[in-house]
């Protein structure tokens, strides 16, 4: 993924014009697909009572030299073997943040060595990690605060226990690709959203929450929906088709409130500006690239353009199951025409998030068009050029994730 250019972060922005070209710089950059990454997302749990809760300074003598600084601020933040990097989430959630690969057979062997190093380094400290999208045992609580996480909690309260729960117990898996080239973008971007409810569908392990069910498949993608439509709802719909992506994120930066604003010890924001009001002199001082760059870290749509597509949708897999959505998604996305086929399997099943969170694969069309993504898939999948016996082990994941959507949909 390619470096970002140099920028003055302290530049005072002070048009749409000035927002939009920023962005373009940024979060689009284009070229051939080469890259990819991942950053896997666990709860982390007592190995003998896993409701007990894990306090932050059980979690700072556990990974060591490996803690983030906001979790230890002395800490040197070591990466893992491979060059990742550890985070951990306010609610304790412990999350690898993969280097990048140029392919998926090289993210797989460098991912799962981190994840063993990662995995023995909680078994010293007696922790394991969840097996899940959201905490099955405990109900949502904070491990630390920052003034970013105290804002963030503050603004979400109001619209109820969602953000707490987002907060504080979800646990995600996020697939990281090129945009692509530059005639290419507008399919990545619209398929990348496209294929997302039915792979939410597929994939889907939240259904139990604080030790009892909760009536969705991904309550952690139901949280996450909850919390702000204006700042978590999709950038792309079926309606846009191939609409220029940089124009479509620029208004959903624009038009999002802010969370945060950096000034002083308290940073939450006032009630209702957006970013365009910011820009518009909303707030005593003008905006710069620097507040521009963080209003963006504060949106959390299903896919975010970072550079690359972030696909954010996905829950936390069970041990050893990381690697089948990644595969699958990295095999809808291997080539134009494949990605052009994938969304045109999709059809009205691409606007469907809510549906895919609350019933999964008990949603019949839902499942028919996992089903085809699934069967589109394993048709890709040769072009990844994975050895024999990792081809084999996706495939099988595949299959079994396939096998389950046919059944749903008789």
């Amino acid at each position: 993924m390619v470096a970002s250019p140099e920028v003055d972060h302290g530049t005072v922005l002070t048009s749409s014009a000035a927002v939009a070209g920023h962005l373009a710089r940024i979060c689009f950059k284009t070229g051939p697909p080469r890259w990819l990454g991942v950053e896997l997302e666990w709860t982390v749990h007592d190995v003998d009572d896993p409701a007990r809760p894990v306090g932050a300074s059980r979690l700072r003598a556990a990974l060591g030299p490996h803690s983030p600084r906001t979790l230890d601020t002395t800490s040197p933040a070591q990466p893992l073997r491979h060059g990742g990097s550890v985070t951990v989430e306010p609610g304790g959630q412990v999350e690898i943040s993969s280097a990048t690969h140029t392919s998926v057979v090289a993210l797989v062997t460098a991912t799962e060595a981190e994840i063993a190093q990662l995995t023995a380094l909680l078994g010293r400290a007696g922790l394991v990690l969840g097996a899940g999208g959201i905490d099955a045992h405990r109900s949502p609580r904070p491990v630390f605060e920052t003034p970013r996480y105290r804002a963030m909690r503050r603004v979400f309260d109001r619209r109820g226990p969602a953000g707490r729960r987002m907060m504080y117990s979800t646990a995600g898996l996020q697939v990281c690709l090129d945009c692509g080239e530059t005639d290419q973008l507008a399919d990545r971007w619209a398929t990348a959203h496209a294929i997302g409810p039915p792979l939410v569908a597929a994939f889907a392990t939240a259904g139990r929450h604080a030790g009892r069910p909760t009536g969705w498949v991904s309550a952690r993608m139901a949280a996450w929906l909850a919390i702000d439509p204006a700042r978590t709802r999709a950038v792309w719909t079926p309606e846009q088709g191939a609409a220029d992506p940089i124009a479509s994120w620029t208004a959903y930066v624009l038009d999002a409130p802010l969370l945060c604003v950096r000034d002083g010890p308290d940073w939450t924001a006032p009630v209702g500006v957006t970013f365009a009001d910011w820009l518009a002199g909303a707030l005593p001082r003008p905006p710069t690239v620097d507040d521009l760059d963080y209003h963006v870290s504060t949106l959390f749509p299903p896919v975010r353009p970072r550079g690359y597509l972030e696909l954010r949708y996905l829950d936390a897999q069970p041990e050893g199951n990381w690697s089948v959505p990644v595969a699958v998604v990295a095999a809808l996305l291997s080539e134009p025409a494949v990605t052009r086929a994938a969304r045109s399997l999709v059809g009205a099943q691409a606007q469907r998030w809510i549906a895919a969170a609350r019933h999964g694969l008990h949603d019949n069309a839902l499942a028919a068009t996992a089903a085809d993504l699934l069967d589109l898939a394993l048709t890709a999948l040769p072009r990844l050029g994975l050895p024999p016996a990792l081809h084999d082990d996706i495939d099988r994941g595949v299959r079994r994730r396939r096998e389950a959507a046919g059944k749903r949909r008789r």
